[in-house]
């Protein structure tokens, strides 16, 4: 059975795809993605092949516009789903300048409004401790994201950003 449909229209019409694995490039499957339904898991949607491009998490529910996910575009070229996360605990700390320096805000729970516990301007470096978190560029998980696993992160470049705007994030594991 399928855990994902991908529609190339909006409203869950026209030619679609089954899909149950992770997939480099879904060109060949479908042209566009104008809606989609997740029936199990989680998944990240990119907007070009190859695992590139803006990345969206997408949660079991149904999206009948591409705007639903936050995407610009009817564009997914491929995807990548998410084995069901377990972390005791979930920790990251979020520090203003680069190499893990500057005032600092460490977080154990999801935070919809980083500016609403601290002003932190940006948001350069962060160090992951527990979990795989969702950072965001928009208050109250939205725009674009990006995921981060365990680890040092010292600039923003190391999540693959162009600019050090983060203003939300997730736990992975809040989101099952």
């Amino acid at each position: 059975t399928a855990d994902h449909f991908f529609y190339e229209d909006k409203s869950f019409w026209g030619h679609y795809y089954e899909c149950s694995s992770d997939h480099l490039d879904l060109q060949s499957y479908v042209k566009q993605c104008n809606s989609t339904q997740v029936e199990k898991g989680i998944w990240i949607v990119y907007e070009n092949p190859n695992y590139s491009g803006h990345q969206y998490f997408l949660k079991r529910a149904d999206y009948p516009d591409f705007q639903k996910w936050f995407s610009l575009c009817g564009s997914v070229r491929s995807c990548h789903v998410i084995l069901q996360v377990s972390s005791v605990w979930q920790c990251t700390t979020l520090y203003e300048k680069e190499e893990l320096q500057g005032q600092m805000l460490e977080l154990t729970d999801d935070c919809p409004s980083v500016p609403g516990y601290i002003n932190l301007p940006e948001i350069c470096s962060l160090n992951v401790l527990g979990g795989s978190w969702i950072l965001y560029e928009m208050p109250s998980f939205r725009a674009q994201q990006y995921l981060l696993k365990p680890r040092e992160h010292r600039r923003f470049l190391d999540w693959s950003a162009v600019n050090a705007k983060i203003v939300s994030l997730q736990s992975l594991a809040d989101l099952h």
